[in-house]
């Protein structure tokens, strides 16, 4: 049976997040107990568990998995020790949250990419849009400037020269198909697609709600010379935790890709 805790609200003030997981008992700044790793979903807490049920024994690893399914709170449950690593994102994501937030979070080895693509119901090809097409992308700083980034990349929008990182749509210079923008929260975007003509989706959302990256995006991002890699984070000064040593290993095992390319078929990539 996976030790596995679901929390399924991205509004869980940090007070009470700590609180509920130090109820659980386990004390994740302990480097002889238990590693508490909080992951999303899919495919973070899929991988994860993987290494837990057929790797971590053998390497003398306690490994327990807490999903949540938000990209706030397995930050700030770093931060204050609730849990002693988190497995979710990205390093621009990570540099922003961290800026934003007084937090001192580091990466210790990087996992996986999941390509951010474009998906519809409406059209079978991102040229279909029409002209005033709704097309809905993530709102936190990081992936809504990835989204247009993809969407530019392929022809759809002009973005402003030089924009990085914190790019929205008030930096387009041209919009052909004179597109209109709904910024959600990332894991509702594939949730919309019913109601917008398009949205961006970010890899792991799009699986968990059973699309396919490498069969189902209208448009997907190359993993050529990508910086969204995602991988195993940890508050500065634990990354010689011995704990995390041996799940950094095991994450980048070969086991761990065989696992990656079987079981998703292309729709998240192995970064080692």
């Amino acid at each position: 049976m996976r030790n596995t805790a679901k929390i399924t609200t991205a509004v869980l003030a940090a007070g009470a997040l700590t609180l509920g997981l130090s109820a659980c008992g386990a004390d994740s700044s302990s480097t002889d107990g238990p590693l508490i790793v909080a992951a999303s979903p899919v495919p973070h807490a899929e991988i994860l568990n993987y290494v837990k049920d057929n790797l971590a024994e053998k390497e003398g690893l306690d490994l327990q998995v807490k999903e949540f399914t938000d990209y706030v709170t397995p930050n700030t449950a770093t931060q204050d020790g609730s849990v002693g690593a988190n497995y979710f994102q990205n390093k621009p994501y990570l540099d922003d949250f961290n800026k934003k937030n007084g937090t001192d979070i580091v990466p210790v080895v990087t996992v996986h990419l999941e390509p951010l693509g474009l998906y519809s119901h409406k059209v079978k090809k991102a040229d279909d849009l029409k002209s005033g097409a709704t097309v809905a992308i993530p709102n936190d700083t990081v992936n809504e400037a990835r989204a247009l980034k993809l969407l530019a990349g392929n022809g759809l929008i002009t973005l402003k020269a030089g924009v990085g990182n914190e790019a929205t749509p008030s930096d387009i210079t041209k919009n052909p198909k004179n597109l209109k923008f709904k910024e959600l929260e990332a894991a509702q975007t594939p949730r919309s697609l019913d109601d917008v003509d398009a949205a961006v989706v970010n890899g792991n959302y799009a699986i968990e709600s059973d699309l396919m990256p490498s069969k189902d995006a209208l448009v997907l991002e190359s993993p050529k010379n990508n910086p969204y890699g995602n991988f195993l984070a940890v508050k500065k000064g634990n990354e010689d935790d011995p704990r995390v040593k041996k799940l950094a290993k095991l994450l980048t095992s070969p086991e761990v890709k065989k696992f990656i390319h079987d079981k998703y078929a292309g729709s998240v990539l192995a970064s080692f």
